[in-house]
């Protein structure tokens, strides 16, 4: 390395966010993640022995996934290079694979490829990775904050392992922020800077789970809080207050959180618990979630999960809904929270689902049931003729307005595709079915 490359290196390092600084080198340094890197584990045991084969990193921002890559880089003897998805292409991505073979063809070294954000490859990108991370020229790891077997083709998927990040602890968390502060040579250890238990607290509790954005508290507040007559910085809750005004969610209206959380708070409804109900509402709504977007999913657990135990639960999801279309927000939260809670409380039958997807089953794979010649249309002229409507019988005529008659095609008959369960109104109703049924007229 020159004396200018090394001068610029020096320079980026002492001017880099305190985050970049302490970044951990080495797997002794990295914090949380023990279930995939605890010492009896595979990872560690691959990085340790250099044996890492190609690996996808999935999991939120400020977990680890760029640092794990570069721990990489730093143990292997293999050549090590990056690329960021959103700046790369295929050019790039041929470059690097030519490298490789003459690398490998040459000297027998192989090249360890890490791409950034693997998922804003497209799909022909990543097929241009895919014969060579095959073939072993290159050995892939791509780093994601979205599900990777949704956002990468499955033929990579099928050649990686998969590596599941989880949000750091909060005891992780406080052990890095007090790393970064009392390290001497990359953190601020060298500064007189006193952090108060309340202000900690509030940081780590705001960071939620991400350790980048706590450390980017931690400088904020050293960068612009004065100094006391001691030559002290002191950040106190106000301070900390002020670095983290509100908490960063990790939702992504077209991610995993999205689908996670709505996922979350339909079986919170669906299993009768109203204040998880509440949670996951909150949390969509916190992040800016659409709110017609809700409702609609309270309107569907309403008709698929509730039915006609509670049938008010659907003119009380769908009026929800036309009122947070008419007021809009913030004030539609109490809307939605009134439907959700009155949803989550009501009694369940999933017989209105489980009716008709049978009944969609059996047009699909069964022979088409022909009408029965007495239910067929007869308001036309001459449709006696042809039998149509013949020996039809009206059910208002009869005692409790029923009569026993062949409604079902001849191949159907018997066939129950209702079965109403015993919660809620629906009790009332195969009580009723049951006794019309019983004392009708046939």
């Amino acid at each position: 390395m020159d004396m200018f490359q090394f001068a610029q290196d020096n320079f980026r390092k002492s001017n880099a966010p305190l985050a970049d600084r302490m970044r951990p080198t080495t797997l002794d340094e990295f914090v949380g993640q023990k279930h995939i890197l605890g010492h009896d584990k595979l990872l560690y045991r691959a990085i340790k022995a250099d044996k890492v084969r190609s690996l996808i990193f999935y999991g939120p921002p400020g977990t680890g996934k760029t640092t794990l890559a570069n721990i990489i880089a730093n143990t292997t003897k293999s050549s090590f290079e990056k690329l960021n998805a959103v700046t790369s292409g295929v050019t790039d991505i041929k470059k690097i694979v030519n490298e490789s073979k003459d690398r490998l063809s040459m000297y027998g070294k192989r090249t360890i490829l890490f791409v950034d954000e693997i998922h804003r490859f497209n799909k022909s990108q990543q097929d241009a990775l895919l014969p060579y991370v095959e073939d072993g020229t290159i050995i892939l790891i791509g780093a994601t904050t979205e599900n990777p077997y949704f956002e990468v083709i499955r033929p990579l998927v099928s050649r990686s392992m998969i590596f599941e990040l989880y949000p750091l602890s909060d005891d992780d968390i406080r052990e890095i922020v007090l790393r970064a502060l009392n390290d001497e040579k990359r953190g601020l250890g060298n500064e007189k800077i006193k952090v108060t238990d309340d202000a900690l607290n509030h940081i780590i509790a705001y960071s939620d789970g991400d350790a980048r954005t706590a450390l980017n508290a931690i400088e904020l507040a050293f960068l612009t809080t004065e100094r006391d007559e001691n030559g002290v910085i002191n950040i106190d809750i106000e301070v900390a207050q002020e670095c983290i005004q509100r908490k960063v969610l990790k939702y992504d209206k077209n991610g995993d959180n999205h689908y996670d959380t709505i996922s979350a708070f339909i079986k919170s409804m669906r299993g009768s618990d109203p204040d998880a109900a509440l949670y996951w509402l909150a949390k969509m709504i916190y992040a800016g979630e659409d709110p017609m977007f809700i409702a609609r999913r309270i309107v569907i657990c309403a008709a698929e999960d509730v039915g006609n135990a509670d049938p008010n639960a659907l003119n009380i999801a769908v009026s929800a809904m036309q009122a947070v279309n008419q007021i809009g927000m913030p004030e539609g939260r109490i809307i939605l929270a009134q439907a959700a809670i009155y949803v989550a409380c009501a009694p369940k039958s999933n017989s209105a689902i489980m009716g008709i997807d049978s009944a969609l089953d059996d047009i699909k794979h069964l022979k088409t049931g022909a009408v029965p010649m007495h239910l067929q249309d007869a308001h036309y002229k001459d449709a006696k003729n042809l039998n149509r409507g013949v020996g039809y019988k009206y059910a208002h005529d009869f005692k409790n307005h029923y009569v026993k008659q062949q409604y079902l095609p001849d191949e159907l008959i018997g066939k129950r595709y209702y079965n109403p369960s015993s919660m809620g109104f629906e009790k009332k109703i195969s009580e009723w079915l049951k006794f019309i049924k019983d004392s009708g007229d046939s």
